[in-house]
């Protein structure tokens, strides 16, 4: 049994959290929010009233976060308290650059570190059927391995220090410009007189096949398990395909790629999210691309 400090137990941190126990692990957690550390206590998680109280004596430590600036701001807090020998794991979507610095502050408190961002949204996390995407030295990530994989299906060492988030924010570019584009399609088939089903048929088994279009439909009926057929709620809400997408742009321009269709789609996210729908599903772009949104 490992001693788990989970830091961060919103829509992703709580579940995660609570496969962790599930796994016979002893979990400590802690949100700013009470309800949220309350949810996390009828699942086995035992609740502590600071980042600091859950820490305590923890032997591994993951931190699901909204932004690099709060990973920041908690690893600086937790890195020089934390127990000799424990092991720092981010699971937070942030910028590349903030991962590293993170990755520095535990080094020099002589800790191991793994940056690990996940997909597979709510329903990967309470499922514990997330992919994460890690960053670190070898050996800081076999140590994290056995803890990942209690919470998600496919683990993933993408390199050293920040690689996971570079795989991540890489990842969501394509799944936001590739869900764009498969909207698109059935708005211009609805025009020309094709049903749904009927585009789904062709494409689903033909060149223009991809994720968006075979397990996240963005139309009524061809896959029913998709947010399309629960009035787009999320999901994935249109407000976390921005910020992925506006991480993808920082990185782009820090690297000093080109990335056009990335920026298009980070520009067409934000006019869908200022038009009142950021909290909607992602896949919900199809009612802004009809003029319905």
């Amino acid at each position: 049994m490992t001693i788990v400090a989970f830091i961060g137990l919103g829509n992703m941190g709580g579940p995660m959290a609570a496969n962790l126990v599930k796994a016979g692990h002893d979990v400590r957690g802690f949100d700013l929010a009470p309800l949220l550390r309350e949810e996390a206590a009828k699942a086995g998680v035992a609740a502590r009233a600071s980042a600091a109280e859950a820490i305590a004596d923890a032997d591994v430590i993951v931190t699901m976060l909204p932004a690099g600036r709060h990973v920041l701001a908690v690893w600086s807090e937790i890195a020089p308290k934390a127990k000799t020998g424990a092991l720092l794991i981010d699971s937070s979507t942030i910028d590349v650059e903030s991962a590293r610095a993170a990755h520095a502050l535990a080094g020099k408190a002589g800790l191991a570190s793994v940056d690990a961002p996940v997909s597979g949204g709510v329903g990967g996390a309470k499922g514990g059927t997330l992919t994460f995407m890690c960053g670190g030295a070898d050996a800081a990530f076999a140590a994290a391995r056995p803890l990942l994989e209690a919470m998600g299906r496919k683990i993933v060492h993408c390199g050293g220090a920040g690689a996971g988030q570079a795989a991540k924010i890489c990842n969501n570019m394509i799944l936001g410009a590739t869900m764009i584009v498969t909207a698109e399609a059935f708005v211009l088939a609805e025009k020309l007189g094709l049903t749904h089903q009927a585009l789904f048929d062709v494409a689903s088994t033909s060149s223009g096949q991809s994720w968006s279009l075979t397990s996240y439909c963005p139309v009524p009926g061809p896959v029913p398990a998709s947010p399309a057929n629960n009035d787009y709620k999320p999901g994935f809400a249109a407000a976390l395909m921005l910020k992925d997408l506006k991480l993808a742009q920082e990185a782009a321009s820090s690297a000093g790629a080109n990335t056009p269709l990335g920026a298009a789609a980070a520009q067409l996210y934000s006019l869908f999210s200022a038009a009142g729908h950021s909290g909607d599903d992602f896949s919900g772009i199809v009612n802004f691309l009809r003029g319905k949104a």
